[in-house]
């Protein structure tokens, strides 16, 4: 299990350095950096959301879905309500990054395969219905956060994209068991597929502006990762163990909080002209240092989950 998530990491550490190098070649300009966040947001993403549907529908799954949807609404309030606490200190460009960087983790490329890898397709699903309530706080919290605008005529602009328009049509799949075409299905998760390594190069062409001694300089750097690898999922842990939780679900829950930053932090620093050097630095380190912390939070998380 924890060679999984280091390969992870490791897979996610090379692509970001495979941006770096594009930069620094110049094969990547700002422009071009510009069209890439494009594309990942209206194309790639859209298709992954999409595929993560996939699944025949049941009952059981439904009211387990349910339940899990409800938690992660939950969970996402109280990261929200935590990182106001938190960072109310820090200069507005950092506190946004930092708000971002603790409320969103990285679900998809190291949290779906880890939770695969433990809980089977069963585990993907529940991941996916973790990920609707995450989707629509990031792309409607999480814009407010880099473009300062909370206004309901704002807000609904910003989710009406076609990420979130694609989790409406994925529901829609499951639950009325719509089976696509093979072909359409599988040109789907191709595409859905090019989000990770494209989210990695737009991280690694904002590193590359970046000092590599910057990147590891800062107190506060140190203190965002605390809160967001090691503080938060405990946390989360010890909410759903004193609510009850089923422990899969419990399990599920704390590890996705668990993962490091969204890697789509730097897609929405570049896209919306945030904070870039901090998001970067957030999004490189959290990913490093979770090699370290995922597999001492898992520990802990299993003896809170069978701790009576």
């Amino acid at each position: 299990m924890n060679i999984t998530i280091i390969n992870q990491i490791v897979i996610l550490t090379l692509m970001i350095m495979v941006g770096v190098v594009l930069r620094k070649t110049k094969i990547v300009t700002d422009e071009v950096n510009k069209g890439l966040s494009n594309i990942l947001m209206n194309v790639t993403l859209p298709f992954m959301i999409l595929y993560s549907f996939n699944f025949k529908f049941s009952m059981d799954m439904l009211k387990e879905g349910i339940t899990i949807f409800l938690y992660s609404v939950g969970i996402h309030i109280f990261l929200i309500i935590l990182s106001k606490l938190l960072y109310f200190k820090f200069e507005n460009s950092k506190k946004s990054v930092f708000k971002f960087a603790t409320v969103f983790s990285n679900c998809g490329f190291v949290g779906f395969p880890l939770v695969q890898g433990m809980f089977g397709n069963i585990g993907v699903f529940y991941t996916a219905i973790f990920t609707i309530p995450f989707n629509i706080f990031m792309f409607s919290y999480g814009v407010i956060l880099f473009t300062g605008k909370s206004d309901i005529k704002s807000i609904k602009k910003n989710l009406i994209n076609m990420p979130l328009m694609c989790t409406a049509l994925g529901i829609i799949i499951f639950i009325f068991s719509i089976k696509l075409p093979s072909p359409l299905l599988k040109t789907i998760e191709s595409i859905g597929n090019m989000t990770t390594p494209i989210s990695m190069f737009i991280i690694g062409v904002m590193l590359a502006d970046v000092k590599l001694k910057d990147v590891f300089k800062g107190i506060d750097i140190y203190y965002l990762n605390f809160v967001k690898l090691i503080v938060a999922p405990l946390l989360v842990s010890f909410i759903l163990k004193s609510l009850g939780s089923n422990k899969t679900l419990l399990y599920i829950c704390a590890i996705l909080v668990a993962m490091p930053t969204a890697s789509l932090i730097g897609v929405f620093a570049e896209k919306y002209n945030g904070d870039k050097i901090n998001a970067s630095k957030c999004a490189f380190l959290t990913t490093v240092l979770s090699i370290i912390t995922i597999p001492f939070i898992m520990s802990i998380i299993q003896l809170i989950v069978f701790y009576k």
